[in-house]
């Protein structure tokens, strides 16, 4: 898998980095594009955004190349997944407390009108 998801050469620094701090940070961006009632147009934006930080962290760290397009697109969609799924819990977590008398959780990341 090495040349295809990462370039590193131990799949621990691109776990560690790319999923464990970006999808922390992802996860994080992704409560408070929901908190703030922003949309998911403003959430993409802002992962595409992270993706380029992730992509320096690698370079600064581990001497990895900056701008590759394909190991940017990996790295953006790990950190996407992460952020919808941080999207998608605070934004039914607040369908379902603030209009708890329209909504009801049926699931950690969905709600259904009651």
């Amino acid at each position: 898998m090495q040349g295809i998801l990462y370039e590193e050469a131990s799949i621990w620094q691109f776990l560690f980095i790319t999923c464990v701090l970006g999808g922390w940070t992802a996860w994080r961006t992704g409560k408070s594009v929901a908190e703030s009632w922003g949309g998911v147009p403003r959430l993409l934006i802002y992962v595409a955004l992270l993706g380029w930080g992730i992509r320096f962290i690698h370079h600064a760290l581990f001497n990895g190349t900056m701008f590759t397009l394909q190991y940017y697109i990996v790295d953006t969609l790990v950190l996407l997944l992460f952020a919808t799924a941080g999207f998608r819990y605070y934004r039914t977590k607040q369908m379902a407390s603030m209009y708890y008398w329209l909504y009801e959780k049926t699931s950690p990341f969905s709600w259904k009108a009651k």
